[in-house]
């Protein structure tokens, strides 16, 4: 696909909600010869809601755990997303020795949800088909269906 980065970093606060959903869907989405990975700006703990609405996708994190970006083995990438305000400030410093492009798709933050189970899930899938529309918007692809149509 001409203009599709071989590298792709999504970047939030701690890599434990928006940029993990975004890094398996992007994995399924892209190509196979687009390296992805998703890292926060501090360390996290696991959300088990990110689980479950990526369970609905037929996707898992597998024993994957919130990672920062020290703990990144290569720290190359042609395009860091950023996903929350902190995120896009450590990027933008990132580009003072690095020649990476940086993108802001500014998401909610789901956790700040109260309410029922139900009502805290409806605002992890809102997040997820919002990254996997952006993802096909960005990356020119073919819409994609919500698992629920």
């Amino acid at each position: 696909m001409p203009g599709l980065p071989h590298s792709i970093l999504f970047l939030c606060g701690m890599n434990a909600v928006r940029s993990p959903i975004a890094e398996q869907l992007a994995r399924r989405m892209l190509p196979a010869t687009t390296f992805v990975a998703s890292a926060g700006v501090r360390a996290g703990e696991r959300d088990p809601f990110v689980d479950a609405v990526l369970a609905e996708e037929g996707f898992s994190l597998g024993g994957r755990q919130p990672r920062t970006l020290e703990d990144l083995e290569d720290d190359y990438f042609d395009l860091i997303v950023t996903l929350a305000p902190e995120a896009h400030h450590a990027a933008l410093e990132l580009t003072r020795s690095l020649a990476v492009e940086v993108e802001y798709w500014p998401m909610p933050d789901p956790t700040d949800t109260g309410g029922t189970r139900e009502h805290i899930m409806a605002a992890y899938r809102d997040v997820r088909e919002r990254l996997k529309a952006r993802i096909s918007r960005r990356f020119l692809l073919p819409e994609v269906k919500n698992a629920t149509d």
